[in-house]
Parts: C-alpha cells; sequence; structure tokens
C-alpha cells in the first residue's frame, strides 16, 4: 500500500515537473507578464520535484522526499525589510528567478504562498532599435518630479521603461492637481542649468534616453497664452522640437540656420556631416553628442573636456576619455575621414551608427568649445545596438571598450563584400608561414583603421598531455588582458559552533585557498581552533533555517561574502549517531500545533540513531544547556499568570505572536488555524486561555514538542510521540522541529545568552599582507608563461577524441600601434567575486615590449603611455576615472566625468589603474614622414618601411569567418614599420 501510494506521488510530482519545464522554457515576449521568486526557494523546489541541474545542498537527496518539500512560496528576503519594495542591486539567478505567469500560477496552486505576502509581478520590455533584445523589468526607473512654480517640492515616482512621456505627463497632472482643462508641457533636467523639453509624448523612456534620478519638470500655460519658461534666460533652455514659441538659439559658430523646425516641432537630425547643431546649447535630438549648455566656454581648449555622468555612466566616460587621447583616433575622426569608410550594409556591424556618434561625440570635444558634452546620444546608439549597456546600473568599462572597438571596426570595414575563408591547420609548418597565412585570411574579411591602429597577432600554442598532438593557431587580438600574479587566497568569516554545549559561538576569519573546497576551510579552521578538521560541517544559516548544508567537496567559491557561515562541531567518533538538523519553532497557540514561527540559529546536533523519546529529549536540552534552563518539579509553569481585571485577557499565549516570540522571525508564518480577528480576544475563544481544565492541571509533559519536518521547517511531516519509552529511530534526511509552548519559551529559553558569542584573535587580526607592488613585467610573464587547462576549461584533441586538460601557453607574434593592457583586477563566477586593489607598477615611459614578441623579424616595440582607465571601490558599483595626455600641450590631465583638472605623470601610477593605453614610438629612419592613417587607404603608404610584414597565419581559426566578434584577449594589429597591411 505504502508503495503504491510513494508511487502515485511520484508520478505527480513527474507530471508537476514536466508542466513546469514547459513553463519555464517559455521565450521572453514583450508584454507578457513574470514573477519573481527567492532564489533559496526556489533551489529547494528543484530538490523536490527532481529537476534537472538542481543542487543538492540541504534536505533530501532523492525526489518527494518531504524533507525537501518547499513549503509556501516565501519572497520575504526579496523584500526590504519595512516590506513595501523589493531590496535594491539583486542579481538574477543568486537573489531570485524569473517565472513566467502558467509556471507562478501552477505554484501557487500547488504550493500556496506565504501570507501577507504580494506576488512580485513585472513585465518584459523590449530595450533596442535595431537589435531586439528582450527583458523582464526587474527595477523601474524612480524620477523626481515637480512642478514649474515651485521646483523645490519634489515627488518620487516609478515609472517603467516602456512608459510613455503622455504617461508621465497624465501621472504628474493627477499628483499636482492641474485642471483638465489646462495646457502643460513637460521638461527634464541635466545639468544646474541645462533644461530640455520633452515634446515627443508618444516616445517611451527608453526613448527619450532619460535616466534615473532625473528631475522632470511639469509647466502649466499662462493665461494669457504665453509659457512661464518663455521668460527665462535664453542660456537655460533646449527643445527636441515644441510648437510652443521658445527663445531664438544663440548665434550658430558657422553661420547656418536654426536647427529646428519650427512648423511641426519634430526634430531635425543634424547628420553627421557639420558640428553646428552641436555648437549650440540646445537639444536638438540630431547625431550630436552635445546638449549642456554649462560646457561652453571661451576658456575651452581642445581635448581638455569633460564628459557629464548619464546616470552610472561613469565607465562609458572613463573608456571615450581613454580613445579621445589618443592621436591616430582624434586624428581620424576630427578630420571627418570616417565618413569615407562607414559601411552601413555590414550585417556584422551597427549600420555606421555608433562610428558616426563616435565621430560626432569626439570632433565636438576636440572643437575647443566646450569643458564638457552631454554624450547622451551616443550612449543611445550604444544601448540600441548592445542592450547590456542601454540601462543605468554601472558596467565594466573593458567590456564596453571590447565592443566599441568590435562596433567601431564592422562600421568601417573597407572590406563590404566578406569572402568565405576555408580553415586550415598547422600541420607542422614554419611559424612565419602560419602567421602569415593566418593574417592575410583575416584581412581578406577584415580592413579598418582599427585594425591599422589596435590589432595584432597571438600564438596560442595547445599540447596534448597524452597524444604528441600539438595545436599552434594565431588569432588576430585587440588587447592584452593580464592576470595578475597574487596569492590565490581568501578570507572567509564564519561562526564556529562547538561540540562543548556551554562554549558559546566563536567568530573567525579563516584564509582559506580562493579555488580550495569546503574541506580545506575546516582544516584551516580546524588549526585555528583546534579542533579535528574531519569533524566540522560547514552551512549556511538563512532566516533561522539551513540554506546549504555543505559537503567537503564543494567548493568554497559557493560561499559569497554576504553568506552568514555557521560551521558545526560534530561527534563522528560514535558509529551509532548520526548528525541532525534541528530548527526551533514557536507555536502559534498552545492548544495545536499548526506551523510554527522559527527563531534563533538552528543546531546540528549529533543524535544517537535507536534512543527513547526520553532519551532524545534529555540529548536536546543538554545541547541547550547554556541559554535552556529546566524547570523545577513543583513548577507549574504552564498555567497563565492571573487575569488583569481590566485587561480582558491575562494571557500572552492568546497572542499569536506575543512577546515571548521577539526573538523570531514572523515571515516563516503560514496560516493559523485560528479565524482572523479571533485569536485577539481570549474570551472569545472555545478555549478560553488556549488550555483545557486537564492541562491546566496536569501540564504539559515538556517545554517543547518535537516534529520530523521539511528542510525549510514550514511543512510537518509527522510528530514524534511523547510516550517515554517510545524508541525512536533517526537517519541523516531528517530534520527534526522542537516547538515551544510559548509560557516555556518566555521562562525557561534565555534568548540574550542564546545570541551571545565570542571572537578569536583571528577576528581582529590584519588580513595577511597581500603583495604590496607587482610589476608589469611580471604580469606579462605570468601571461606568456606555460599553464595546465583546468577540468572545466578542458580542451579537445582531434588525435584522442576527448577533453583533455592540456597546457597552454600564448606568445606575441606582432604588436600594434596602440596597445591596450588591460589588467585582469577582477575575478568572478556565480557564486563569488573579488577585486585585487594591489599596486601595479607600470612604465610611463619607455615600456620595452621587445623581449616578449617571438617573432625575429619583428622589430623594436617601445611604448609610451597616452592614458589610463580607472576603478576605484568593489566588485558590482565603483567609480570610473582616466588619466589622459593631451596630444597637444604634451600635459596630463584626470578626467572625472564633466571635471578636469591638470596633473603630472607621476600621478598617473595608481591602484586604481585598470585599462592602459600605450603609443608605440616611431621607429622610421630620421626625416621619413610621420605616420598619418587615411581614411581609406588603410597604412599603404608604409609600404616603404624598413621591414615587411612578419605577421601572418596558421589554423584560421572559426571567428575568420565571422569578422572581429571572434577575438580573443590579447593585443592589437601590427604596425607600420614592419607589415604592409594593403
Amino acid at each position: 500500500m505504502a508503495e503504491q501510494e510513494n508511487d502515485t506521488k511520484n508520478q505527480q510530482l513527474q507530471n508537476l515537473r514536466t508542466e513546469l519545464q514547459k513553463h519555464l522554457e517559455k521565450p521572453l515576449a514583450k508584454g507578457d507578464a513574470w514573477f519573481l521568486v527567492d532564489n533559496h526557494w526556489f533551489k529547494q523546489l528543484k530538490k523536490y520535484v527532481g529537476m534537472e541541474g538542481a543542487m543538492f545542498d540541504s534536505g533530501g537527496k532523492e525526489m518527494g522526499e518531504e524533507s525537501a518539500n518547499p513549503g509556501p512560496i516565501d519572497n520575504k528576503p526579496l523584500f526590504k525589510e519595512d516590506g513595501e519594495d523589493i531590496r535594491e542591486h539583486m542579481i538574477d539567478e543568486l537573489d531570485y528567478v524569473l517565472v513566467p505567469e502558467e509556471a507562478w500560477d501552477l505554484l501557487v496552486e500547488k504550493f500556496g504562498i506565504s501570507e501577507t505576502q504580494e506576488p512580485v509581478k513585472r513585465k518584459v520590455v523590449e530595450h533596442g532599435m535595431f537589435v531586439k533584445h528582450c527583458k523582464v523589468e526587474v527595477y523601474y526607473i524612480e524620477f523626481q518630479l515637480a512642478e514649474n512654480s515651485n521646483l523645490e517640492e519634489t515627488k518620487k515616482k516609478k515609472f517603467s521603461k516602456s512608459d510613455t512621456l503622455e504617461h508621465i505627463q497624465n501621472v504628474m497632472r493627477e499628483e499636482f492637481n492641474i485642471a483638465t482643462e489646462a495646457d502643460t508641457r513637460l521638461w527634464n533636467k541635466y545639468t544646474s542649468n541645462t533644461y530640455e523639453q520633452l515634446a515627443r509624448l508618444d516616445n517611451t523612456v527608453q526613448d527619450a534616453g532619460l535616466f534615473s534620478g532625473q528631475l522632470i519638470i511639469i509647466e502649466i500655460k499662462n493665461e494669457d497664452g504665453t509659457w512661464p519658461r518663455q521668460a527665462r534666460s535664453t542660456g537655460t533652455l533646449g527643445t527636441n522640437g515644441s510648437t510652443s514659441p521658445i527663445p531664438a538659439p544663440p548665434p550658430q559658430p558657422l553661420g547656418t540656420s536654426s536647427s529646428f523646425d519650427k512648423k511641426e516641432g519634430s526634430p531635425v537630425g543634424t547628420g553627421a556631416s557639420t558640428s553646428t547643431a552641436s555648437s549650440s546649447r540646445y537639444n536638438f535630438s540630431g547625431t550630436s553628442a552635445t546638449y549642456g549648455d554649462g560646457g561652453v566656454s571661451d576658456k575651452a581648449q581642445p581635448g581638455i573636456c569633460g564628459l557629464s555622468n548619464l546616470g552610472n555612466t561613469c565607465f562609458m566616460n572613463s573608456i571615450i576619455q581613454g580613445l579621445s587621447n589618443t592621436p591616430e583616433i582624434i586624428e581620424y575622426f576630427d578630420n571627418d575621414n570616417y565618413l569615407e569608410d562607414i559601411n552601413e550594409d555590414n550585417p556584422l556591424g551597427m549600420k555606421g551608427e555608433i562610428a558616426k556618434s563616435f565621430g560626432q561625440l569626439i570632433k565636438d570635444m576636440w572643437s575647443g568649445k566646450f569643458t564638457y558634452v552631454v554624450p547622451r546620444a551616443f550612449k543611445m546608439a550604444v544601448g540600441r545596438f548592445a542592450p547590456q549597456f542601454s540601462g543605468y546600473q554601472q558596467q565594466d568599462s573593458q567590456e564596453l571598450l571590447t565592443f566599441l572597438l568590435d562596433g567601431l571596426h564592422e562600421d568601417l570595414n573597407r572590406v563590404k563584400h566578406k569572402p568565405y575563408v576555408e580553415m586550415s591547420d598547422s600541420d607542422g609548418k614554419a611559424d612565419s608561414d602560419v602567421a602569415m597565412e593566418a593574417w592575410d585570411n583575416y584581412k581578406k574579411r577584415n580592413d579598418s583603421v582599427i585594425l591599422d591602429i589596435f590589432h595584432g597577432l597571438l600564438k596560442s600554442t595547445v599540447v596534448c598531455p597524452e597524444c604528441p598532438k600539438v595545436s599552434v593557431t594565431f588569432d588576430p587580438t585587440c588587447y592584452l588582458s593580464l592576470p595578475l600574479p597574487v596569492k590565490k587566497e581568501r578570507q572567509v568569516e564564519v561562526f564556529l559552533v562547538y561540540l562543548d554545549p556551554l562554549k558559546p559561538p566563536t567568530q573567525f576569519k579563516v584564509t582559506a585557498p580562493k579555488n580550495g573546497s569546503m574541506g580545506d576551510l575546516c582544516i584551516a579552521l580546524g588549526k585555528l581552533a583546534n579542533v579535528p578538521g574531519e569533524s566540522l560541517v560547514v552551512t549556511d544559516v538563512y532566516n533561522h533555517r539551513f540554506h546549504k548544508i555543505y559537503t567537503s567537496d564543494d567548493q568554497l567559491s559557493h560561499i559569497l561574502d554576504r553568506d552568514d557561515i555557521f560551521v558545526y562541531e560534530t561527534d563522528n567518533t560514535d558509529s551509532n549517531n548520526v548528525t541532525v538538523p534541528v530548527y526551533l519553532r514557536e507555536k502559534k497557540n498552545c492548544s495545536s500545533y499548526a506551523p510554527s514561527n522559527l527563531f534563533g540559529q538552528p543546531l546540528l546536533c549529533s543524535l544517537p540513531q535507536s534512543c527513547t523519546s526520553s532519551q532524545l529529549y534529555d540529548h536536546l536540552l543538554q545541547r541547550m544547556a547554556r541559554y535552556v534552563s529546566r524547570p523545577a518539579q513543583e513548577d507549574d509553569w504552564w498555567k497563565p499568570p492571573p487575569k488583569s481585571p481590566d485587561s480582558g485577557q491575562g494571557d500572552d499565549c492568546s497572542m499569536e505572536q506575543g512577546e515571548g516570540s521577539s526573538g523570531g522571525s514572523s515571515e516563516e508564518s503560514p496560516t493559523s488555524e485560528t479565524e482572523p480577528g479571533k485569536a485577539s480576544t481570549a474570551a472569545e475563544t472555545p478555549d478560553d486561555d488556549m488550555l483545557s481544565e486537564e492541562e491546566e492541571v496536569v501540564g504539559p509533559l515538556k517545554m517543547f514538542s518535537l516534529h520530523l519536518v521539511n528542510s525549510y521547517g514550514n511543512a510537518q511531516i509527522e510528530p514524534i510521540s511523547e510516550q517515554e519509552e517510545e524508541a525512536i529511530t533517526l537517519n541523516s534526511k531528517n530534520y527534526l522541529s522542537l516547538d515551544w509552548h510559548p509560557r516555556a519559551k518566555q521562562k525557561f529559553f534565555n534568548e540574550k545568552a542564546a545570541e551571545d558569542f565570542s571572537q578569536d584573535d583571528s577576528w581582529h587580526g590584519k588580513t595577511t599582507p597581500k603583495k604590496q607592488v607587482i610589476k608589469l613585467s611580471e604580469c606579462l610573464k605570468l601571461y606568456t608563461s606555460q599553464e595546465k587547462l583546468g577540468a572545466d576549461d578542458a580542451w579537445y584533441c582531434p588525435n584522442c577524441q576527448k577533453h583533455q586538460q592540456a597546457t597552454k601557453k600564448f606568445d606575441l607574434w606582432s604588436l600594434p600601434e596602440v596597445l591596450v593592457i588591460h589588467l585582469k583586477r577582477f575575478s568572478y563566477n556565480r557564486y563569488w567575486r573579488d577585486k585585487i586593489d594591489t599596486l601595479i607598477e607600470f612604465p610611463v615611459n619607455n615600456l620595452d615590449m621587445t623581449q616578449y614578441v617571438i617573432n625575429a623579424t619583428h622589430g623594436q616595440a617601445i611604448y609610451d603611455l597616452i592614458s589610463v582607465s580607472n576603478h576605484y571601490g568593489g566588485m558590482g558599483g565603483g567609480h570610473y576615472t582616466a588619466y589622459g595626455k593631451n596630444k597637444t600641450d604634451g600635459n596630463w590631465y584626470y578626467f572625472d566625468d564633466s571635471s578636469v583638472t591638470q596633473t603630472n605623470e607621476e600621478a598617473v601610477v595608481t591602484k586604481a589603474a585598470y585599462v592602459l593605453f600605450y603609443q608605440r614610438r616611431t621607429t622610421s629612419k630620421p626625416g621619413a614622414p610621420k605616420r598619418v592613417i587615411p581614411a581609406a587607404a588603410g597604412s599603404a603608404e608604409t609600404a616603404d618601411s624598413a621591414t615587411t610584414s612578419s605577421v601572418g597565419g596558421g589554423a584560421a581559426t572559426s571567428h575568420m569567418n565571422g569578422g572581429a566578434t571572434g577575438l580573443t584577449n590579447g593585443v592589437g594589429g601590427d604596425s607600420d614599420e614592419e607589415m604592409e597591411v594593403n
């Protein structure tokens, strides 16, 4: 019979799993509703239904075990403490998972949802104009709203990126009680004195380029038909097309006419051929990057120009400044050479949009008219083609640089029709032949100014550990991504819970291998605490329950810095013992065993596999001896205190969550068995004081009752007998709950003592000092050294026909005009992230890369620094700035968004350096003409250089048939001195 029930249950779970997986595979479609589910709960669900990819962190290891039942959907961890809104900076599949409406309805039907919780429902919105990209909009954009006559009084309101400006206007009319018949118009504020009219009300928030925190102003038309803002200073107004009269713009520098259409009020694109519209203080919604009136100054100098922050866009500003201080880039774009090369038909490109907006931005920055410009048009263009950069979250500047170099290359690719290129193997041929072949193949499909300036060639050698196979490939590359030679350790903060019940938990700061296992952590902690490392079990405690119980083989990378890690000492000397997780719960009322509130820290107890109910009770009391006292034999602790004449109730037990549960958590409370509104007045309930007359006389036998529960502690499996001599059998899959009588908890459970802990000396000790200074040469040596591939990065050997942990080595074959070096300060995976803040000493002048190039005919390669992208702060945020050397006056400047200050070259080398831009010194003979990058000819005139091409190509890799998108993390193209590029 039991087997038949199990078969039926397993079939039901399989049906649920099949239906759920079908729903979860649903593609994103604009306008659909998706729901957020707490990731901890969802992982538990996957274990329960046996979904593929479920991590058995805690609970049963077989499908359908009730200990793995997740219980009602519990999204409390997603909300702020006040419960009003979801927490900020949450990460998909780390904090929450997204499920479509059909899956949500199915889960609610099968499991229910915790009481008082509202579903977190979000819509799918579409990003991008040319590259359509659907995304669930988890976070809305918050604007400050104000009425024009009272700008000091603002109201905060959140909107979707897909909301139209008309919707915002309607909301504002309602918020500010504006009469229905009154005419209104909207403005937004960019800087302290820069405003733009939002005239196209059919635009969405995304189309309009609005950013979080921006001030939106609603203006009401005067009774005489004029607008209040009409009389304001002409220097502070802008328009993107308005039918209302506005002050005339200031005279255009090149004598052009007004740049907006007075008839229809529609924006007029200024094109990329002139910089006239971009020179005014107005926003005319053309390709111009400039909208800020504050940037116009008679004291402005070419290139010494800041960039306004549009809301977490310092990463973008930092990289733009790096490229803006690259002489070849300035020369090519500022002279309009790029217009001849724009390739609008390249399917791998951005229809010329990236090149046009970037070119206009560079022209504005080097026009000598602005102290800063607002790069909104460029940001919107990038966001249309790379939706990951379309929002207002902080991004990685190096990732943007990779996209930008690739996008500019394809937009300016002179090859209009890319031929198919056959891949070949090196087959023991000379490196020079393989390199030449690879470069020639690459050039058949790729030819742009970006290739001329940034692309080089990298040799990759992979050796199979089992057979004689050696794979040699030469790959075009546009930057060098250097690892940092630092000791790979991390510090993990843990609480150790001793086996001795009288010792309080102790905080330790444990140093363990960054790529190590939980076993490594236990060994290190064991040495610190003088306990056997093999007796320790690592757990992640979350909301009074075990979120994960790790095995010794689990990777340390699963532990995040924000996790509460408790390590329990267990008794593994007695083979008759079993380690069982134990939860503390407070019964919601005294007369039933309704689901209860979790409180305090859970226990991991070594208990006998077989014992009586009485022995189990004593074992558990002994484990809590430090903070639980036993009642005297004559103590009638269960009886309520005398009733107060005026209160109508004298028992705190009659309150569902009375003072006795102050240390508990109400978020785990499933529905009470008492009807709402009836638990507050004991006189109205049949139980009166929640106790029968018999119980008042005899009282309960124990302070708490025992239940087998699921691993979440919110669903009961079965009660454990209270008959003292009843035999009890436990196994490692069981989860126990101690359901405390509220009066017993209040009287005998010392919450203060339970929360006491001590701190080990390691907690107060200074962090193990990392190597204080690393030289750039050490990073280069590490990059070009041989390494064994990890199991996750195994290489497929065509001879062995299986994946092998081969050895791999990179070598530099040719170096570019401008060498971009990315310092790999960030290391992260799905579970863990870190930043290396060590100072890297890099030369500002005379970086000699010749010794790292294995190509004997390469020639000398000496570089000078021209700019640096800096990152301050930790992972997932921080701030980006840049240093740049102005090509005109030779001075160094510090660029911090719109602020620019002069500095010196000694200040450039800091711990914040992240991306370095180096300019190659010319090695041409005295009197030879200085290299000029032509608009369409690449570097043809360099054919007379002292040496000819010494690059080329081997096994042409697959990316050679896919454009530049396959570029590896290396350096960029060869210079004119040693390569004939046409």
